[in-house]
């Protein structure tokens, strides 16, 4: 049974059209430039081409290229950081600039190295990037940073647009599929940032194919919506090398649109779903109207 769960192959709904052009090899190389890092290339999102060389958008990811945690789903390099860069969240307001977003995501690697999670430095991101770019929306995507308050709040008093924390499976998977975290400390961060700044929209992704069940799936949903989550994304896992986790099943995209309608029945203002959907996928459409309120305030 293992070896044929080993050698599950991609259905024809998961391949991927690549799309290298200008836009996309000019934003690499303003990449490199700036000594900056993006979960698109880290995460190996098999969106990367649609948004760099499309729809002109990236995820930004700060604080090095190095996590302290070994997530057994996640293809960013584990390890102990040695970085901790001040000027980084000026080269990301410059970047974002240069680029010319209208919506820009920010995350990072987790760093437990840190006493403050690195919230500081992600705050002080957010600030530089709406200095330099006053029109453009702000999305943050943080670690758990310990489940420490005054983490969380150092980051909400920042104000981003939008808050996204991923519960990335459900309760019973995650200590299998999560390294550190866990799955009441996700949902307490989540419930937290929405205490402290009530008008700023709260997200969540949840990957799908890892041995889940559809009831897990819609208590997940669930545990989200009592603590107040207005945005869900669900997609498919996809295993990065033979050294992550297998996949366990392929759903189908009817299968995502049914788990799409239960999600806004059960009152998420939101949610994406689908093979290739990601954490950050298509984020520039779900907080636009956040972006011509700030638009018709200046």
């Amino acid at each position: 049974m293992a070896k044929k769960e080993e050698h599950l192959r991609k259905p024809e709904w998961l391949k991927i059209k690549l799309n290298t052009n200008e836009n996309y090899t000019g934003l690499k190389k303003l990449m490199r430039e700036n000594n900056l890092h993006t979960v698109c290339e880290e995460a190996k999102c098999p969106n990367i081409h649609e948004c760099w060389a499309v729809r002109r958008t990236a995820t930004f990811m700060i604080l090095g290229s190095v996590c302290t945690r070994a997530c057994r789903f996640c293809a960013v390099k584990t390890g102990l950081p040695t970085e901790l860069d001040w000027d980084e969240p000026s080269r990301v307001a410059e970047s974002v600039r240069l680029m010319n977003l209208k919506h820009a995501v920010i995350t990072a690697v987790a760093r437990d190295d840190l006493k403050d999670g690195g919230a500081a430095v992600f705050a002080e991101t957010v600030r530089s990037v709406r200095e330099k770019n006053p029109f453009t929306t702000i999305e943050v995507l943080p670690s758990d940073m310990g489940g420490e308050f005054e983490n969380i709040k150092t980051l909400m008093d920042a104000r981003p647009d939008i808050l996204n924390h991923n519960i990335e499976t459900v309760r019973s998977l995650t200590p299998r599929v999560r390294a550190r975290a866990k799955y009441e400390r996700s949902l307490e961060l989540l419930r937290r940032s929405k205490e402290l700044q009530p008008d700023i929209p709260t997200k969540s992704s949840l990957m799908v194919g890892l041995g889940e069940t559809k009831e897990e799936i819609i208590e997940t949903m669930d545990d989200l919506r009592e603590n107040q989550v207005d945005i869900m994304t669900i997609g498919q896992y996809l295993q990065p090398s033979k050294k992550h986790l297998k996949v366990q099943k392929y759903y189908h995209p009817d299968e995502f649109a049914e788990l799409r309608e239960i999600a806004m029945t059960k009152g998420f203002s939101h949610c994406e779903a689908g093979p290739l959907v990601r954490s950050s996928y298509h984020a520039d459409e779900q907080v636009n109207e956040a972006s011509k309120k700030r638009q018709a305030q200046a």
